[in-house]
C-alpha cells in the first residue's frame, strides 16, 4: 500500500502542469520500453511494439500492440485527464497595485477558489522563446514557493461571519509576486531558465508562454497509519498513475496478449474536452485508425471490427462521501476513502456506465479481491461528468466509468485514500491482462 502510495506522490511532485504530467509519463513509458511514435511518420507495426504519441505537449496515448491484430483480438483502452483546475496566467500578466507586483490570472476549470488563499504557491508551465529565426518550446517549474494570494483579516470584513466569503476573481484572486520594483515576469522566467540551464536567452525572446500557480507544499501522507494521501491535483493525476503504472507493469512482467492494449491521458477535461488534444478531438480515433492499419498492411473495415472488439475504462476520481456533508450522496452511494475503487453511473450519460460494462468491471474486481462501491449524484443535483461519454461517443466502444473516491475535489490541495491506489492499478493490469 504504502509502496504505491508513495510512488503515486512521486508521480504528483513531477507534474504541476499537463505538460509536467506527460513528460513524466513519458519517462516512465520510456523506461519500460516505449519509444516515441510521431503523428507525421508512416507508421508500421508488429506484435509486441510498444509505442506512445505525444500530442501538443499536454495529451500522450500509449500502447502495445498484441499478438493479433485488432481486428481479431480488439483493443483495451484506460483514458484519464492531465489537466486540473488552478490558476493560469494571462498573456499580460504583469500588474502593479498598491506599491506591489501582481500577477494577472484567469481561473481554469471548476477552481474552489477560497482553496488558493494563503497559500505558498509556484509556477509551473511552458515558454516559447524566440531563437534567432525559431521558436523553441521549453518546460519550466520554479520548485518553490513564489507568489501568494492573501486572504483580507477578519478586522477589514467583519460581514464575513454572516455572509461567507464571496470572492471576485477579477479582482480579488490576483496572486502578490513581489514588491512594486520587483522584476517583471519575463526576467523572473529567463532566470529561471538560465537557472536551470534550459536556455541561454534574454527577455525579449520569450515570446509567449502556458503558465500556472500551483500548491509548492509536497503531497504528503498523512493521518492514523498514513491512511490518507493530501496532495494537489489528485483528480485526476492519481488516475494518470494508474492508468501508465498498470501499461508499464503489464507490458514489462506478462505474455503478449491477444489485444492491444492502450492508455489515453487527455488535456482540457476540466473545460470541456472540445481541443486538438481533448477527448473531444480525434487523438483517439485517429490512433485507432491508424494502428489498424499499420498492423501487417490492415484489413478491410478495420476498425469498425476492431472495436467491435474494444472496451474502454474512463478513470477520473470519484466523490468520497464526506462525513460533515453526508446528506449531500444518495443513499446507498456513499464510498468510503480506502475501501476500494468506485464505479460512476449516470441513466442521463454523464457517465458512460451501463450494466454490461459495470458487470465486467465488477468481476474484474472480484478476480483481484476487491468490491467495487458505486456512486450515482442525488436527483436535486446536478452531475459532473467525465471522457467517458464523450469517448464512448466518438469511438462507438462500450465504456465504463470509474474512479477512486477522494475528498476535496477542485480544492488547491486534495485527499485520497492511500489504501486505494494499489488496487486500482490491480484492477487495470487485470483489464489489460485479460484481453
Amino acid at each position: 500500500m504504502s509502496d504505491a502510495a508513495r510512488d503515486l506522490c512521486a508521480f504528483i511532485d513531477a507534474s504541476p502542469t499537463p505538460y509536467h504530467a506527460v513528460a513524466e509519463a513519458v519517462r516512465r513509458l520510456a523506461r519500460a520500453g516505449f519509444r516515441e511514435c510521431a503523428e507525421t511518420e508512416l507508421w508500421s507495426l508488429d506484435p509486441g511494439d510498444r509505442r506512445y504519441v505525444v500530442r501538443h505537449g499536454g495529451s500522450v496515448i500509449a500502447f502495445q500492440v498484441g499478438s493479433e491484430s485488432p481486428v481479431e483480438g480488439g483493443f483495451r483502452i484506460v483514458g484519464a485527464h492531465t489537466d486540473s483546475p488552478n490558476l493560469r496566467l494571462k498573456p499580460c500578466a504583469d500588474h502593479t497595485a498598491q506599491g506591489y507586483r501582481q500577477l494577472a490570472v484567469e481561473p481554469y476549470g471548476g477552481i474552489l477558489l477560497h482553496t488558493w488563499l494563503d497559500r505558498d504557491l509556484s509556477l509551473a508551465g511552458r515558454v516559447t522563446l524566440r531563437e534567432g529565426a525559431a521558436l523553441r518550446t521549453v518546460l519550466v517549474d520554479f520548485r518553490r514557493p513564489l507568489a501568494r494570494v492573501p486572504s483580507l483579516a477578519i478586522h477589514l470584513n467583519r460581514e464575513l461571519k454572516e455572509k461567507g466569503l464571496h470572492l471576485n476573481p477579477q479582482t480579488q484572486a490576483l496572486p502578490l509576486v513581489g514588491l512594486e520594483d520587483s522584476p517583471p515576469l519575463a526576467e523572473l522566467l529567463v532566470q529561471e531558465l538560465r537557472a536551470k540551464r534550459s536556455a541561454d536567452v534574454s527577455p525579449e525572446h520569450v515570446v509567449a508562454f502556458d503558465l500556472m500557480l500551483y500548491d509548492a507544499q509536497a503531497p504528503a501522507l498523512i493521518g492514523s497509519g498514513d491512511a490518507f494521501i493530501a496532495a494537489p491535483r489528485l483528480d485526476n493525476l492519481g488516475s494518470c498513475h494508474a492508468a501508465v503504472s498498470a501499461l508499464c507493469a503489464d507490458a514489462s512482467a506478462r505474455e503478449l496478449g491477444r489485444a492491444t492494449r492502450a492508455v489515453v491521458l487527455y488535456d482540457h477535461e476540466e473545460v470541456g474536452s472540445e481541443s486538438a488534444e481533448g477527448a473531444g478531438g480525434n487523438l483517439l480515433i485517429e490512433t485507432l485508425e491508424r494502428v489498424v492499419a499499420a498492423f501487417k498492411g490492415g484489413a478491410a473495415q478495420g476498425l469498425a471490427r476492431a472495436r467491435a472488439r474494444s472496451r474502454v475504462i474512463s478513470a477520473d476520481m470519484a466523490h468520497g462521501v464526506h462525513p460533515n456533508f453526508a446528506d449531500k450522496h444518495e443513499p446507498g452511494h456513499k464510498p468510503v476513502l480506502g475501501r476500494g475503487p468506485v464505479i460512476k453511473s449516470n441513466v442521463n450519460q454523464s457517465y458512460a456506465t451501463d450494466a454490461v460494462t459495470a458487470g465486467e468491471f465488477s468481476a474484474l474486481c472480484a478476480g483481484i479481491g476487491v468490491v467495487p462501491q458505486h456512486f450515482t449524484s442525488r436527483n436535486d443535483q446536478p452531475c459532473g461528468s467525465t471522457i467517458g461519454p464523450i469517448t464512448a461517443a466518438r469511438t462507438g466502444i462500450p465504456t465504463v466509468d470509474v474512479g477512486n473516491p477522494m475528498l476535496s475535489m477542485h480544492s488547491c490541495r486534495e485527499m485520497a485514500g492511500s489504501a486505494d491506489v494499489a488496487p486500482m492499478i490491480r484492477v487495470l493490469q487485470a483489464f489489460f491482462a485479460g484481453a
